[in-house]
């Protein structure tokens, strides 16, 4: 299999509902970029809703989609965050925080009863959401001399590279975000440039 350099993941925050015998299960998506972000929105939620039995929660994050966290919030173990887990990988998208919120109606719903409760209401808040494709993206700082300047701005114009910072001096600096299918071209080229000095600083 080819290396894939777009992933999935949402625009903007959603929610679902589910119900079952009285308890009512309310689901939240969020789209993120940190595991710190979490932290945050999990506790926007549990303000919001502080009557609530348990606040549940997993998500998925970096484009390769090997990062992932769930919490099962006292509920019995694999009955939430491993259901909204999997709901995140039925979907394929990463970088993105799901919370359910659980009132409990005064009926217990059983481990299959609470394993599909939990699924449905994360699956809830995930087809409300808006999918996107997003390009993995490296980041690099290129330095140079002052005269190597149309050179290298040549080469942002002829690659549409995404400059983020700029320094023109004697000494110049240039970072910039390119997806990670152009960067072996770029390089090259940019490579080709007297007096230049690459760096690679981190993927997005």
């Amino acid at each position: 299999m080819l290396f894939s350099d777009t992933y999935k993941t949402i625009l903007k925050p959603s929610e679902g509902i589910f119900r079952d015998r009285g308890s009512k299960f309310i689901g939240y998506a969020y789209p993120i970029r940190h595991e710190e972000d979490t932290k945050e929105l999990l506790n926007k939620v549990k303000a919001e809703h502080p009557k609530a039995r348990h606040h549940c929660w997993a998500f998925r994050l970096t484009p390769d989609r090997t990062v992932f966290r769930l919490n099962d919030d006292s509920e019995p173990s694999g009955t939430a965050g491993r259901p909204i887990l999997n709901t995140l990988l039925s979907a394929d998208v990463t970088n993105v925080f799901v919370v359910v919120v659980r009132y409990f109606g005064g009926t217990l719903l059983g481990v299959p009863g609470l394993i599909n409760a939990y699924k449905t209401a994360a699956a809830e808040a995930l087809n409300n959401a808006e999918v996107i494709e997003k390009t993995v993206n490296d980041i690099y700082r290129v330095r140079f001399e002052y005269l190597q300047m149309n050179d290298i701005m040549r080469i942002v114009k002829e690659e549409s590279l995404l400059v983020l910072d700029q320094q023109f001096d004697n000494n110049c600096l240039l970072e910039f975000e390119m997806r990670q299918s152009q960067t072996n071209q770029v390089l090259n080229k940019l490579g080709k440039v007297e007096n230049t000095s690459i760096e690679f600083v981190g993927v997005v």
